[in-house]
């Protein structure tokens, strides 16, 4: 079980092509701050069929690709 769990959930049930959520909008979905371990636990989001794009430290958001 990931820490991230409850947002690779909520990402893979949107069902939206694309679509950005905030830095803010991630920690209330994940119940946990977002920090640097967020780019090693990434690659867990493929097995639910969505993949991270553009990571934006200047806008605070992190955009999710269906694959």
């Amino acid at each position: 079980m990931s820490k991230y769990d409850a947002l690779w959930n909520y990402v893979s049930d949107s069902g939206k092509e694309k679509f950005k959520l905030s830095y803010e909008e991630i920690e209330r979905i994940a119940g946990i701050p977002i920090d640097h371990s967020f780019l090693n636990y990434k690659k867990e989001l493929l097995e639910y069929g969505y993949r991270v794009g553009r990571i934006s430290m200047k806008e605070e958001t992190v955009e999710f690709i269906k694959e």
